[in-house]
């Protein structure tokens, strides 16, 4: 496939392009600043310096792409509506250019369904949604700009993010993981490459933990 990334520079980005590289993928990674993306380059990786906030400056990356992917993430607790600034201005340059799928990471703390246990539920959440609510509520308007985009899209929703070693984990379709407070950012990758291809995924909310 040929994946547009947003976010390349990341640390759920930065995996997410090698291993779509390293699984035969063609990637235009979106970035600010080139230098951000550090390691060998590779033939299937094509560069585009670009401000995601400007639909008409990203719509020559998206021309002939078979899946966006929004790995963008709030840089600190104060970080405003970056995610959802950003989404908005993907998709508006999608519908420009007649891109369709749509893949876009947020998170599952801002969300509390049936999935959470009952010490997540009045005890855990509430407590990260008053310490991150400045990002809980950019990943909020995030999910509404997605839903209502009329693209086929999938929101990704991870708990807390590490660096560790890939290995076996769990995802649920709109429903949190039980007891899944952790996920490794190669695993969020894999899981986002996962989702792209699969078209029971489209129109729905996918959480991971271990």
């Amino acid at each position: 496939m040929k994946i547009t990334v947003f976010g390349a520079t990341g640390g759920t980005g930065r995996h997410l392009v090698q291993q779509a590289l390293t699984a035969g993928h063609h990637v235009t990674a979106v970035v600010r600043d080139p230098a951000r993306l550090t390691g060998p380059r590779h033939s299937g990786l094509t560069l585009v310096t670009a401000d995601v906030m400007r639909p008409e400056a990203i719509e020559a990356a998206l021309s002939g792409s078979d899946a966006v992917v929004s790995a963008l993430g709030p840089r600190g607790r104060d970080a405003g509506n970056v995610c959802a600034a950003g989404a908005k201005s993907i998709i508006a340059a999608m519908r420009a250019t007649g891109t369709s799928r749509l893949v876009v990471v947020t998170a599952s703390g801002h969300v509390v369904d049936a999935g959470d246990g009952f010490a997540s539920r009045v005890l855990v959440k509430p407590l990260l949604r008053r310490f991150l609510r400045t990002g809980f509520a950019d990943f909020a308007r995030t999910d509404e700009e997605v839903r209502a985009s009329g693209l086929d899209w999938t929101i990704m929703r991870p708990p807390r993010l590490t660096d560790g070693r890939r290995r076996a984990y769990r995802t649920a379709v709109d429903l949190n993981v039980r007891g899944g407070v952790t996920i490794a950012r190669a695993d969020l990758a894999h899981a986002v490459l996962e989702a792209i291809d699969d078209p029971a995924t489209v129109g729905h909310c996918v959480s991971l933990g271990y």
